[in-house]
């Protein structure tokens, strides 16, 4: 008998949702849905940069690609790296809006001094009253958020833009921190956007 067999039943099935989770987070998942190799942003051709899922506990929750100018390897080269971007997303099950929104607001506080959030409380509230006004995404809906120097960041949902671009060149610098800061969303999922976009 195993060390495993030799827990009570509830203990088992906890061991092994852990056992489960922790597999998932050893590496990044492979994507579901395929990313065109480039794309185009402002009369700029940008590279997909990588590609991958992001996995909440044992859920799925959405396939993720980012698209740079020029490769960046590290969450470093990203951060300082000029010039247009884009963070493309494909929902792999059903999302509510508002707690994508919020997902997302939590995701750059944790990377972000308070001061400097504080700087941007219009753009970010924007962003919790754009997936707000979206009551749910279900599998199969697309959404991204578009960088472009002076001008700010686009979001859209479906392809349409929602509004006008949001905030300044640090606000997008807070938007990458949530899956490029100290404090990552998922660290496989940083990992394979910054693998060069291989299969």
């Amino acid at each position: 008998m195993t060390p495993l067999q030799t827990l009570p039943s509830r203990l088992r099935a906890a061991a092994l949702i852990a056992a489960t989770a922790a597999s998932l987070q050893a590496g990044a998942a492979p994507t579901v849905n395929k990313f065109a190799p480039t794309a185009q942003l402002d009369g700029s051709t940008l590279q997909l940069n990588g590609k991958g899922t992001r996995v909440r506990l044992v859920f799925k929750a959405y396939d993720m690609a980012l698209y740079t100018p020029r490769r960046a390897a590290t969450p470093a080269e990203l951060l300082a790296l000029p010039g247009p971007k884009r963070l493309q997303f494909v929902a792999l099950r059903e999302l509510a809006g508002t707690d994508l929104g919020r997902l997302f607001l939590r995701g750059m506080g944790d990377n972000t001094p308070s001061a400097q959030m504080t700087r941007h409380t219009l753009a970010t509230t924007r962003l919790i009253e754009i997936f707000s006004g979206k009551p749910k995404l279900v599998a199969g809906d697309s959404f991204a958020m578009d960088f472009i120097p002076g001008k700010g960041t686009q979001f859209y949902i479906q392809g349409q833009p929602q509004g006008e671009p949001v905030g300044d060149d640090e606000f997008f610098t807070l938007v990458l921190r949530i899956w490029f800061g100290d404090a990552p969303a998922d660290r496989p999922l940083r990992d394979a956007l910054l693998d060069g976009g291989r299969d």
